[in-house]
């Protein structure tokens, strides 16, 4: 049993992973993006943030540090302020993780909202104390809202397609635990 656990456990980090990494590589892709054209979701982070919120046993934070420090890196951010962010709000989720299993999906969707509005806070903070050129105000936030709106079905297609889901009340881990 314990073994099976663990290598459930395995096969979704290892499917995160993968689906991490493709999310990183399309957006590395020399598309052609018309002039007119809204700016694109950051689809890795509320699939990240859903996903601890589901399960938080199958992402532990160095893997969640390390995928986003290597998504700093091939996208040309300060490497580690983003990351450092990203670890933050999912492991300020990861210990809320009890309350919102009872919680319908509206008040999840506003307090994921709540966060993800710090995080982009922080990261703006952090970019303009080191001077560093930062996406013009108004981008950013176009972004940011479209990746809070494109959360509800993150978290559809991740319970749906993905069959990650919220523990059942009384679900326990290998160990005996309640999850």
């Amino acid at each position: 049993m314990s073994d099976l656990w663990r290598l459930r456990t395995l096969g979704y980090l290892g499917l995160w992973l993968l689906i991490a990494a493709t999310l990183i590589l399309a957006r590395l892709l020399p598309l052609p993006v018309p002039a007119d054209a809204w700016p694109r979701p950051d689809l890795l982070l509320p699939l990240t943030l859903a996903w601890v919120l589901r399960r938080p046993s199958h992402l532990p934070a160095l893997a969640i540090g390390l995928m986003f420090l290597a998504e700093d890196l091939f996208v040309m951010r300060p490497p580690g302020l983003w990351a450092l962010i990203v670890l933050a709000g999912t492991e300020f989720l990861r210990r809320r993780q009890s309350a919102v299993r009872e919680m319908h999906i509206a008040l999840e969707w506003g307090m994921v909202s709540a966060v993800m509005l710090v995080m982009y806070l922080a990261n703006r903070i952090g970019l303009a104390i080191v001077m560093t050129p930062r996406e013009p105000l108004d981008l950013s936030l176009t972004r940011l809202i479209f990746t809070i709106l494109i959360y509800p079905l993150v978290v559809l297609v991740l319970q749906s397609v993905i069959r990650v889901r919220k523990p059942a009340t009384g679900e326990v881990d290998e160990l005996g635990r309640k999850l």
